[in-house]
């Protein structure tokens, strides 16, 4: 698409709507990660709730609540098994970055907020303000009131405290499916 204003001399009105479904697709795949989040966000909860459950479940929730959307799928399952690989890792740093709570007080929606943002933070190569971000937005829709203003307050102190770390955990990253390589690369080719 990017070529498609100078391959055929689009210009003018052309040119626009060239721009402007370029934005789209971004605006379209982002959401599309969004969506990955929210999924990754109930199966972690169930977790938290229910330890003992039969994990085959979570994987066909996964699966078709992606509609087996390929890319989709196997990002998701890089943010699911990153948080389940280094939940206690997570969980300890949650614990100090959290002034005056702990997580058993925290709601389940907030713990489990905090975690998948975390991973993507410390180990999935996701940018931290992007991580924030999202994790704000996934509060603010399945959490309480404070849920936002508190995963933001936990977060930013994580991102600042831990940001030089952050860049030695890159082993992990590749196998959350390129997050930030992914995004860039659709801003990039659209």
């Amino acid at each position: 698409m990017v070529d498609l204003v100078t391959r055929f001399g689009l210009s003018g009105e052309s040119s626009r709507l060239v721009k402007s479904l370029r934005l789209l697709m971004v605006l379209i795949f982002m959401s599309t990660r969004r969506r990955c989040r929210e999924v990754v966000l109930q199966i972690l909860y169930e977790d938290d709730l229910n330890p003992e459950r039969n994990l085959k479940n979570s994987d066909q929730f996964l699966e078709s609540r992606l509609k087996g959307n390929r890319p989709l799928v196997e990002f998701a399952y890089g943010l699911l098994r990153g948080v389940r690989q280094h939940r206690r890792d997570i969980d300890k740093l949650l614990t100090e970055k959290a002034t005056n709570w702990s997580l058993r007080r925290m709601t389940a929606i907030d713990r489990n907020v905090l975690r998948l943002a975390s991973f993507e933070i410390l180990f999935g190569g996701t940018p931290g303000r992007v991580a924030i971000n999202e994790a704000v937005e996934l509060a603010k829709r399945f959490g309480d009131r404070q849920s936002g203003p508190f995963v933001n307050g936990v977060l930013d102190r994580l991102l600042h405290d831990e940001q030089p770390a952050a860049g030695l955990n890159t082993a992990h990253s590749a196998q959350v499916a390129g997050d930030t390589s992914s995004e860039s690369n659709v801003s990039q080719s659209v």
